[in-house]
């Protein structure tokens, strides 16, 4: 089976700095994507609008040069987002909006994922300036959707876990408080999460990585397996089942990809263990797979059109740019990935770190 598809995009992904950059550059534009949504939550963030970098904070004009010099040129879509922290004003908003720079802001809970440190909780957002900025200027608010400071049960157990708690507590008062903005509710991983943005207005939408498609939390705790740990944690089956029948459900708009794929060269450390599953190079196969697991035929035209909607069309349509007028092609053969050296050490991709051999591989056409 070969499915030709439009180029698709990656709404979430980390790309780093330094010379790795362009490998993983690289293995993002082998597997047929047209443009990337770039995480700042670089060493230092993304928190300024233009300038050059320092040692402190990096600006998206840098941090954007930075991508295109490594090979991002090619894309056809390169989105940098602001991370928000205690320096960021309305007038900043503002004037990122006018210069064109700005086109989406990134909420991080305090120490809630990697170099999360400078990110402000969301309380403090809600009802202010900089949101209603955002909402006069369309900017695109990206959220990392855990409640901030819970610890224990509060953070994760069957009933609840900071995401749940996130999109129960907080989103309702975000959503009341500011209806024009624009949220992508990035990388959801509940039954919870998924009624909410389903159930929301047409201003919300969500990203939804492979692994949370494909995973649960007994795949990970079964042999410590880290190179699926990621934040936020995949959850129970209850949960994969809800993001499975969100992204079949008949000509669904809301739910898109987003790999949230994160190179990492040290996963175990000696104060715990990194987060991000690095997908590059192997995403659009672990898709089709997740896809076929929830229970689509990829050779007819319901489950093509399901697929071709989340992982092409739902994304641009959202952030408001076309969808590609490129092609790739994904062939139902088995394949395999491999570590990758850098001068930092090894990245291991997702499916080398469980064992898995890929059913579908990645064809040598691209237009």
């Amino acid at each position: 089976m070969r499915l030709v598809l439009p180029k698709w995009f990656d709404l979430h992904a980390h790309f780093r700095q330094g010379p790795g950059m362009a490998r993983y550059l690289a293995d993002h534009r082998a597997m047929g994507c047209a443009g990337v949504l770039a995480m700042p939550n670089t060493k230092p963030p993304v928190a300024t609008l233009s300038g050059p970098p320092s040692d402190r904070v990096w600006s998206i004009e840098s941090y954007r040069a930075d991508l295109l010099a490594a090979g991002a040129d090619a894309f056809e879509q390169v989105i940098v987002p602001l991370y928000l922290t205690r320096e960021t004003t309305a007038a900043t908003i503002a004037e990122g909006a006018g210069s064109g720079l700005l086109r989406a802001c990134k909420y991080y809970p305090p120490h809630g994922t990697t170099n999360a440190e400078h990110g402000v909780p969301m309380a403090e957002w809600i009802g202010g300036g900089v949101f209603r900025a955002m909402e006069d200027h369309g900017i695109v608010l990206c959220v990392h959707g855990e409640q901030h400071g819970l610890a224990g049960p509060g953070y994760f157990d069957r009933e609840q876990s900071a995401e749940s708690r996130f999109y129960t507590e907080t989103m309702p008062r975000l959503l009341e408080a500011h209806p024009r903005l624009r949220v992508v509710c990035e990388h959801i991983t509940t039954a919870t999460a998924a009624r909410f943005v389903a159930s929301a207005p047409a201003t919300v939408g969500a990203t939804i990585t492979p692994q949370h498609l494909l995973y649960t939390v007994g795949h990970l705790v079964q042999g410590l397996k880290y190179h699926l740990y990621c934040l936020p944690l995949v959850k129970f089956e209850a949960d994969r089942a809800a993001l499975r029948e969100a992204v079949l459900a008949p000509g669904q708009t809301k739910f898109f990809a987003g790999t949230d794929s994160a190179p990492h060269t040290t996963k175990a450390t000696e104060c715990g263990c990194a987060a991000g599953c690095y997908t590059g190079g192997c995403a659009p196969q672990l898709y089709a797979m997740a896809f076929e697991a929830a229970g689509a035929d990829l050779r007819s035209e319901t489950g093509r059109a399901a697929f071709e909607r989340f992982l092409c069309a739902n994304g641009p349509a959202f952030h408001g740019f076309p969808a590609s007028s490129g092609s790739f092609t994904l062939v139902r053969e088995p394949s395999t990935t491999a570590p990758i050296p850098s001068d930092e050490g090894l990245v291991v991709p997702l499916p080398h770190g469980m064992g898995l051999t890929l059913d579908w591989s990645l064809a040598a056409h691209d237009s």
